[in-house]
């Protein structure tokens, strides 16, 4: 039997697709991949594919509702947002993550916007080079010793952030109310909720998807409730934190500083507040890169898509199909 194969990506997509290639064409399938920014150019493309890999471009439910024969939606990383799983559950298609192929690099990403903000490197950085070596002008910086960071979130990437911060001496708190407390007990982190996290944490750390529940879950009340010389940090998805309430808290000083690699828009545009913001320490969402990471997000996806045409399941389904 031959398949379709159908890539839908958003630019610049991946140097290369030879992982695809290597574990898909050996099934009688023809492997396709176009740049699809629209539900119009998705369903286009997609609408008799056999089975979809995808990272940004939006799978909405007209999208879904059009596509013919699909047996898979895989989606390159972890978020899923922009896939209406809902859809896909009603037409019995599975949608797929690949939860498990950067977390170490997504863990260690988080901690180096931690310490960079905590310690003011891009400031110390820019002064050194412009002939300033005065201390004063960086105060205060706070030393990370017997200090609180809470995790909202607690899955794979929040427990090795953990890890990490106990090397440093770091007390560790967290909120998840879909972990188990062994899951705590086992790891030394302390159980709390959502309203202590925020008023016990000097340092946080935002590990959440996004969903109803969690947009904007980081607003102007979170921000007042946090202690002044908290710093936040985002490496889980842009829209959990209100950007518009994030930029009044820094320019308030209702918190000190912010670490983040994901945004509500993306990417930022120019004159955006946040960027001339020296209290914060950004990047272009990249905690999730390495070159290891990446070919091993190509190549996860890939058996997910072998597995189900081969007649078996999934790994990682996310809509319980």
């Amino acid at each position: 039997m031959d398949f379709r194969i159908a890539i839908a990506a958003t630019e610049p997509g991946f140097p290369d697709y030879s992982n695809e290639r290597r574990i898909l064409e050996p099934l009688s399938s023809s492997l396709e991949i176009r740049f699809c920014n629209t539900v119009e150019e998705v369903i286009a493309f997609c609408k008799d594919a056999d089975a979809i890999l995808t990272n940004h471009s939006p799978f909405t439910k007209e999208a879904i509702d059009r596509l013919e024969k699909c047996k898979i939606i895989v989606r390159y990383g972890i978020g899923f947002d922009n896939v209406d799983i809902q859809a896909a559950a009603a037409k019995n298609i599975p949608v797929v993550n690949v939860p498990d192929y950067g977390i170490q690099e997504v863990a260690d990403h988080t901690f180096t916007l931690l310490l960079s903000a905590v310690r003011k490197i891009p400031t110390m950085d820019r002064n050194v080079r412009n002939g300033n070596w005065q201390i004063d002008e960086i105060r205060p910086i706070l030393g990370l010793r017997d200090k609180v960071l809470g995790l909202a979130g607690f899955g794979n990437i929040a427990r090795e952030v953990a890890r990490r911060a106990q090397g440093f001496n770091l007390q560790v708190i967290a909120y998840d109310p879909f972990v188990a407390d062994e899951v705590f007990m086992q790891t030394g982190v302390r159980r709390v909720d959502f309203q202590s996290l925020l008023v016990e944490s000097d340092f946080i750390s935002s590990h959440l998807p996004l969903n109803k529940k969690t947009e904007h879950l980081f607003d102007r009340d979170a921000f007042t409730r946090m202690k002044p010389t908290a710093i936040l940090v985002n490496t889980s998805r842009g829209g959990v934190v209100h950007t518009e309430d994030l930029v009044w808290a820094l320019e308030n000083r209702e918190i000190a500083g912010a670490g983040l690699d994901v945004f509500e828009q993306e990417p930022l545009p120019a004159g955006h507040p946040i960027l001339a913001l020296e209290s914060c320490v950004l990047s272009g969402h990249a905690a999730w890169y390495s070159e290891d990471s990446m070919l091993r997000l190509q190549e996860y996806a890939a058996l997910e898509v072998e597995r189900v045409l081969t007649g078996g399941r999934p790994k990682h389904v996310v809509n319980g199909k």
